[in-house]
């Protein structure tokens, strides 16, 4: 089931934050870096303001568990919305939920026009699934993480209007 996210549901987002982030990034990003910005970006007080001031969605599994949640920001007067994080349990990983995530999301950008995610251009997982929703690569670019140079990604993803033959 996908649903909004709720204060309940903090510890379990942190929790799969610092999962995700060790399986995903192991070998791309140190792990002292990666620690100190899910600290930092994942704490209490800034899961609060992430609730305020965007849309969470939380995945949970059968047995009403959180193992996976979406971050986006709410569309802007030009349309646009920024996916800004979206991570599964690996153990549940290749199971739907990534795509009903994001189908969920898509749903309630009413009037949104595209919607961008970067990427760690290492992160090959993240990658073909952003491009097997149908995101295209607009530019890949070298920037600074936390202080370590990483080379990122940059997609959108058109949402396309439905046009009604009368």
């Amino acid at each position: 089931m996908i649903r909004p996210m709720t204060a309940d549901d903090i510890s379990y987002i942190q929790h799969i934050a610092h999962i995700t982030w060790n399986d995903t990034y192991a070998g791309i990003i140190p792990e002292n870096i990666q620690t100190a910005f899910i600290d930092r970006s994942y704490s209490n007080a800034m899961m609060i303001k992430r609730m305020e001031k965007t849309h969470m969605l939380v995945a949970e599994c059968e047995k009403g568990i959180p193992i996976g949640f979406l971050n986006f920001t709410r569309e802007d007067e030009d349309g646009d919305s920024e996916l800004t994080a979206m991570y599964i349990l690996p153990s549940h990983q290749h199971s739907g939920y990534g795509k009903k995530l994001f189908d969920y999301t898509v749903s309630m950008l009413g009037n949104a026009k595209q919607i961008f995610v970067y990427v760690d251009s290492r992160n090959t997982a993240g990658r073909a699934f952003y491009e097997k929703q149908g995101f295209e690569l607009l530019e890949v670019f070298e920037e600074y993480f936390e202080g370590y140079p990483v080379e990122t990604a940059q997609y959108v993803y058109y949402i396309h209007e439905t046009v009604y033959a009368y």
